[in-house]
């Protein structure tokens, strides 16, 4: 399973698989409609009689008013106490349950014509932040747009392109990306499989002078160990953690891991998991069935130029079961193991960001998340850990640049209104009433609509 993995990084699969596309335009998912443009972010909204799930810790509010203005949340207190402005959306909360928007912390952007469908499946999702973990050109002019509205979809953070045994060949050639990047204004830097210890240290030195925070993958020359060292703010996908303990395809050793977890902690990173689509990655689960997932309708289904659609996904997954390489035996071991890796770093007090790494094999952008929570509870996380992953804990790795991720007075109004209690179950979060992002509402019936638009557009 070990060489299995490493011929899928080496080949670049993942990468080829990150490249964002989607279906013909839709005209609805730019020009907003009237009855938006009455309820967007400069305006006022009142969300009333609401339980607010505030995720500063474990707990709801009941019978609550929210009052949104200009963005961001100006005023929340029992109903009773708060006065609606008479010009104020009203929106009746009663009964349901209004939480922060969630966070896709390895997600993928797409740029150019079919930037308005990935970004609206995203915001349909209560996605309402996007860290872009792969820099491509006019990613900068869509964070741009998506900040201003021109496109629906969340707020973006994000990596510019990656540092790799392709893109760097000299320590030198490092440090001038860095700086470059920087220049660029890129929020990050993406690290990928192949940079030598000598170009990995001198990008990490670079991006401690010019103030660059660096994340994503461990180069098998560096290892997870001098990475924490050096300080690689995020690890994403786990796979540096079992390399390094040497748990790929067998169980893991837990004194070897309590150390591990131990330094990341102390050390103050973070992880990424990215459960399901690592499952996908190494040929597990029915791909008949997963082909037929509801969300799979909002993807091309049919090859066409520069689309991943899901019958390259099919075709992938089936040539890598045939492979002389696949084991099935291993495959599973490695699962266990990540489930496994996921609860001794969430039980050590290692902080956990919620990402999938959308689109990519069989995860839909915005779909994938609420998938990829289900995981993080058959890992032993309770709802709220899982919720905080998403939320809280995305909101202090961006308090730099913003304030968001718990619902409270001056935070960014990114909120998600669910017809369930979701710190009892987070597939209550699937169940909403409405989205809004940056202060502007979005009915679940006009998301509805818009995720209608896509799936005709894609058979039309």
């Amino acid at each position: 399973m070990r060489k299995l993995l490493r011929s899928i990084r080496g080949s670049g699969a993942l990468g080829a698989l990150s490249v964002i596309v989607a279906a013909t335009a839709v005209a609805s998912l730019v020009a907003p409609t009237a009855s938006q443009s009455a309820s967007a972010g400069n305006g006022v909204v009142a969300f009333v009689d609401v339980n607010v799930v505030p995720m500063d810790r474990e707990r709801v509010l009941a019978g609550q008013t929210v009052i949104v203005r200009n963005g961001r949340i100006f005023e929340m207190g029992p109903t009773g106490t708060v006065t609606v402005p008479s010009d104020a959306v009203r929106i009746d909360g009663a009964g349901k349950y209004l939480m922060p928007g969630l966070a896709e912390m390895h997600g993928h952007t797409p740029s150019g014509e079919f930037a308005d469908e990935t970004m609206f499946l995203y915001l349909a999702n209560g996605v309402t932040t996007v860290r872009g973990m792969l820099g491509q050109s006019g990613h900068l002019e869509l964070r741009a747009k998506t900040a201003t509205g021109e496109i629906l979809g969340p707020t973006l953070y994000l990596a510019g392109p990656s540092f790799s045994g392709g893109s760097i060949d000299s320590p030198a050639h490092a440090e001038q990306r860095v700086r470059q990047q920087k220049e660029e204004g890129w929020d990050l830097l993406k690290i990928h499989p192949g940079l030598t210890i000598d170009e990995y240290d001198t990008m990490a030195r670079t991006a401690w002078e010019v103030g660059m925070r660096f994340s994503g993958h461990v180069p098998a020359d560096v290892g997870i160990v001098h990475a924490i060292k050096m300080g690689q703010e995020t690890f994403d996908h786990l796979d540096g953690y079992l390399e390094q303990i040497n748990a790929t395809d067998r169980p893991i050793d837990e004194a070897l891991l309590a150390e591990l977890v131990q330094m990341t902690k102390d050390a103050g990173a973070w992880v990424v998991p990215t459960m399901v689509l690592w499952e996908h990655v190494v040929g597990l689960g029915d791909v008949e069935a997963q082909r037929r997932w509801p969300e799979m309708r909002y993807w091309p289904a049919q090859p066409r130029p520069g689309v991943p659609a899901i019958q390259n996904w099919v075709q992938r997954q089936t040539n890598l079961r045939n492979s002389a390489d696949w084991n099935e035996t291993a495959a599973r071991q490695l699962a266990t193991n990540r489930k496994q890796l996921l609860r001794a770093l969430n039980d050590g007090g290692v902080k956990i960001l919620m990402g999938t790494d959308s689109p990519q094999v069989f995860s839909i952008p915005g779909f994938s998340i609420h998938r990829e929570m289900q995981a993080m509870v058959e890992a032993g996380m309770t709802p709220y850990e899982i919720l905080e992953s998403g939320t809280k804990n995305v909101g202090e790795y961006f308090q730099r640049q913003d304030a968001f991720g718990t619902v409270a007075v001056g935070k960014r109004a990114d909120l998600i209104l669910v017809n369930g209690n979701p710190l009892e179950d987070v597939s209550n979060v699937a169940d909403r009433s409405g989205v809004m992002v940056r202060g502007r509402w979005f009915a679940e019936s006009e998301i509805q609509e818009r995720l209608e638009a896509i799936a005709g557009g894609l058979t039309s």
